[in-house]
């Protein structure tokens, strides 16, 4: 499995050929946000031991560790004061061939905006609101006795305003590496990789005089627009999990916990985390970041998520400043005989030089 890995890293070494100097030349730029509430609250740095249908925004081998039905649903206020809202949902289903389905979907609420044209420049003419959605198909699987996670995604991407709209696909791979005890954990993955995308309809077409002088005969004539790429990122990520307090039985979470099958892990657990970011068309970014961990049922985490500049808010390519915050309560309940079930809640918070931060709450149900 480890020519995976190695493919991913020379995949990705091709495609992302940018630097920070092609910032702004991108489209469908949302690939990049997070709006989930367990991975944000570590800066997305969890690309070894992510898990769960959140996995599909991170590293999609992590899919893979549903053994059973999960979903979830998740809201991000984001960059507060903006008015822009993010609804995400996301559902996986475990197969008996260690395979798992995952279906995500990502829409974002921007607002009202006044409706304008070339003759009414001034507005008056009443409100439109944008609309920009992300739609993923995923499938993980497991291979080498439960150390060895691979996963892809098909994205389907949506942009689009009154009589005009782009469209566009996009394609993620991931690997993830446990070793037997399920305490170190390696990852790999290569997100947002596709064909340009380019706006078309009939909004982008105006009337003209094409007779010359004294002509009064018009046609529609269509303006022209540039095509755009999307913005390729490559994940690099690693973590190690520190156990004390002896071993306590887990209700509900054997696989989900990101462990290695089993119903038992450690009464306390601190994992702490690294990761880089490789853009095509921005900054890279290295971060690390460390989760407490108490019987899996409640965490709390934080990271910094670093690149050149970050410092300075006239310099920054971002409105964050690297730090992220989150916690989880994940309780268990009975769903059957011999058969538990769990119910958690998650929250991240993001700290920006403007604006008023970013928020993300999550609701999880794992059964």
């Amino acid at each position: 499995m480890q020519r995976y890995l190695w493919s991913l890293v020379v995949l990705g070494s091709v495609a992302l050929a940018g630097n920070p100097e092609r910032a702004g030349q991108a489209g469908a730029t949302q690939l990049l946000i997070n709006p989930y509430a367990r991975s944000s609250g570590m800066g997305g740095l969890n690309i070894a031991n992510c898990y769960g249908i959140e996995s599909v925004i991170i590293n999609p081998a992590g899919i893979a560790l549903t053994r059973r039905t999960e979903f979830l649903f998740s809201h991000t206020r984001w960059l507060v004061g903006s008015d822009i809202n993010i609804n995400a949902f996301g559902f996986a289903q475990g197969f008996r061939n260690g395979g798992t389905l995952g279906i995500a979907v990502m829409a974002f609420d921007l607002g009202q905006f006044e409706r304008t044209t070339i003759d009414n420049p001034d507005g008056g003419l009443g409100y439109f609101s944008p609309t920009m959605l992300n739609i993923s198909l995923s499938y993980a699987k497991i291979f080498a006795d439960d150390r060895i996670y691979v996963g892809a995604t098909l994205k389907l991407i949506h942009e689009s305003i009154p009589d005009a709209a782009a469209n566009g696909v996009a394609f993620d791979a991931g690997v993830q590496y446990r070793d037997k005890k399920g305490n170190f954990k390696l990852g790999v993955a290569l997100r947002n990789i596709g064909p340009q995308m380019r706006y078309r309809g009939e909004g982008l077409s105006v009337r003209a005089n094409l007779g010359g002088a004294g002509s009064t005969f018009t046609n529609a004539v269509l303006t022209p627009t540039a095509s755009f790429e999307i913005p390729s990122v490559l994940l690099l990520g690693a973590s190690y999990r520190i156990g004390f307090g002896g071993e306590t039985e887990l209700k509900g979470r054997e696989s989900s916990t990101g462990g290695v099958g089993g119903t038992t892990d450690y009464m306390f657990s601190i994992v702490p985390m690294v990761g880089f970011y490789a853009h095509s068309f921005q900054n890279n970014q290295l971060g690390a970041g460390v989760e407490l961990r108490y019987k899996n049922y409640f965490m709390v985490r934080g990271a910094y998520l670093w690149e050149p500049d970050i410092t300075d808010k006239e310099k920054a390519q971002n409105a964050f400043n690297g730090l992220n915050f989150g916690a989880t309560v994940e309780l268990p309940f009975k769903s059957g005989e011999n058969r538990y079930s769990t119910f958690g809640i998650d929250y991240s918070y993001r700290p920006t030089y403007f604006f008023n931060g970013t928020h993300s709450i999550g609701a999880r149900l794992y059964l």
